[in-house]
């Protein structure tokens, strides 16, 4: 006879490995200090892509109004004002990064305790059948 707790279990399972499981394994295989840093490290790198790409086009938006009052006071004032920004850009983003990476690692690592937790009561099921 066909036991519908274990169908209903079986099937919940199996729909979390076809959806979400797989990532949510990847995912919780990482310690979540990690998980966040290596997703830090690569929006460091694409917020610094995404800046000198997007300072280079308004560099040659104004490159001909910069040329024409060009002094050193300017250019030293530019470069700060460029340095400070790129900091402000890059703290702010790591900072969103952090906590949104850290969230999904909470909520991946919940989701897989929960599916740990079924197959446990599997195998219970199991075990009380094969008496």
């Amino acid at each position: 006879m066909v036991d519908e707790k274990k169908v209903k279990l079986m099937t919940r399972m199996a729909s979390y490995e076809n959806n979400e499981g797989k990532e949510d394994l990847k995912i919780s295989a990482y310690y979540k200090k990690d998980y966040a840093s290596i997703h830090m490290v690569y929006a460091i790198i694409w917020a610094t892509v995404g800046y000198v790409c997007f300072v280079l086009l308004a560099g040659l938006c104004v490159f001909d109004k910069l040329m024409d009052s060009l002094s050193m006071s300017i250019v030293m004032t530019l470069g700060i004002g460029l340095i400070i920004g790129y900091l402000v850009v890059v703290i702010v983003y790591s900072v969103a990064v952090r906590i949104i990476y850290n969230k999904r690692h909470q909520k991946a690592r919940m989701r897989v305790k929960k599916y740990n937790h079924d197959l446990v009561r599997l195998l219970k099921i199991y075990e009380k059948e094969n008496r």
